[in-house]
């Protein structure tokens, strides 16, 4: 049967922000998916061009699956589409389909599949199948149109965060493959996570906004993943190539996770370059390192805090990307005064925590000190030490919601008259040497402006 990821946090003690070490967090360790076998089915039917890569995609489809932990079965017969044999699979890998290749019981099984929390990865000519049938149109998230002639190409990364992209440094990604134009923009509706730089080759005709591969979180219950790669033979011998495929499987089965909601709007207020932290401040010994060829920063030094100093923030949301090396501790401030002194954004404003291994209100997506975050919700979207969450934090008036990975796992009102969310900067945190926490892609997005009045109520649901 399919199974959702259940990754959780490490279990070492960690220190806090302030004062003494505590007992653990009151949430346990799940399940390591990876170990319990998740199950992969390849279907790579075709109706019309039958690529001569298909071959090799499946070997390499298995090939991934005995290096990560998942089983892969392979087949061209739509009749293993049924609603009893679906249910063995974490996903469904359709492999360069072409055409119409299954019948209306089969799309009907798929479909419920799919709803029922299944999950699918379209490689390359995926998108050149099923067009009269809508459902699974707006599961790959779009149709094919053209193509040009095999051609290098640059391809621009992001999103940095998500495990089909997360290894692809901040360059362009420069390969060769047969590049599709599709008939509409997944943007709207799908997280693109790269896309193609149409002055780099000839015969892109989408107007130099080219997604070329994007994930869907919540497709009608199920997620969807689709990469544009993967026409010729030599694209599964690229070492890149392989760990995004595989990144993009190990997502669609859930053993990790990434927010895949749709993301329009952001401005870029650190983007992996040292010439983007000319709008922010060091206070305190503490500091950050930058390493421009993966676009990080990561804590070093004592104590400290590097906040955004351009502008004071009122109604915005703010994504970040995260990693901890182990049981470390960090943080992110909102609603602090200009300082140099970074105890300032601790007695004045509020710190979205980063730690694994602290108390239920002082741990890893909790208001620190104020509310814990739904830990059941958090121990689902969480990824453990080692890989990169995303955060979004979402003021407005006196309201915050915390998004991790693209689920919302806390909901906070301020009601301390000696603070405000209304007003304030942003910074990350540097607990201290011991630590070691890296961030990326910071951006925002401003929001309309709530109205004066009392705050808002909380509103105490999880979804996403």
């Amino acid at each position: 049967m399919r199974r959702r990821a259940r990754l959780m946090t490490a279990t070492a003690a960690a220190a806090l922000l302030i004062g003494c070490a505590t007992g653990p967090a009151a949430s346990k360790p799940g399940p390591d998916r990876g170990k319990e076998g998740e199950r992969v089915l390849v279907f790579s039917k075709t109706a019309g061009f039958r690529h001569d890569s298909i071959p090799t995609g499946i070997a390499t489809v298995k090939e991934l699956g005995a290096a990560g932990g998942f089983a892969v079965d392979a087949t061209e017969d739509a009749a293993a589409f049924t609603a009893k044999n679906l249910a063995r699979y974490d996903a469904v890998v359709w492999l360069s389909t072409t055409g119409d290749v299954l019948n209306a019981a089969q799309q009907s099984a798929f479909e419920k599949y799919i709803r029922g929390g299944g999950a699918y990865v379209g490689v390359h000519a995926a998108a050149d199948t099923e067009y009269d049938w809508p459902f699974y149109g707006g599961l790959a998230g779009a149709y094919f149109q053209s193509h040009p002639a095999i051609q290098p190409a640059k391809v621009h990364v992001e999103d940095h965060a998500h495990p089909a992209t997360a290894h692809l440094g901040t360059g362009t990604w420069d390969r060769t493959d047969e590049w599709y134009n599709y008939r509409a923009n997944p943007r709207d509706k799908a997280r693109v996570l790269a896309s193609l730089d149409e002055s780099s080759y000839s015969g892109g005709t989408m107007a130099g906004d080219h997604p070329i591969a994007w994930c869907q979180s919540d497709y009608q219950g199920g997620r969807s993943f689709y990469t544009g790669g993967g026409h010729t033979k030599e694209s599964y011998a690229e070492p890149a190539f392989r760990q995004h495929l595989l990144g993009g499987i190990r997502w669609a089965v859930g053993a990790v996770q990434a927010d895949c909601r749709p993301e329009k709007g952001y401005t870029p207020i650190f983007d992996g370059t040292a010439a983007s932290l000319d709008g922010w401040k060091q206070a305190g010994p503490g500091s950050f390192a930058l390493k421009e060829e993966d676009g990080t920063l990561t804590t070093t030094g004592g104590m400290g805090m590097l906040w955004y100093d351009r502008r004071e923030l009122g109604s915005y949301s703010l994504k970040l990307d995260w990693r901890m090396a182990g049981d470390d501790n960090s943080g992110i401030f909102v609603g602090f005064p200009p300082s140099d002194d970074p105890w300032s954004a601790v007695d004045n404003g509020y710190e979205i925590q980063i730690d694994a291994t602290d108390v239920p209100e002082k741990t890893t997506g909790s208001v620190y000190g104020f509310k814990s975050a739904d830990l059941k919700q958090r121990d689902k979207a969480l990824n453990p030490p080692g890989q990169w969450n995303t955060y979004e934090i979402r003021v407005e008036g006196e309201r915050l919601r915390l998004y991790l990975n693209g689920v919302k796992i806390n909901d906070f009102t301020n009601s301390d008259p000696a603070r405000s969310l209304r007003q304030g900067h942003i910074g990350i945190q540097n607990h201290g040497d011991a630590d070691e926490v890296s961030f990326r892609d910071i951006r925002l997005k401003d929001l309309p402006a709530r109205h004066s009045g009392p705050p808002a109520p909380a509103d105490p649901g999880a979804g996403r």
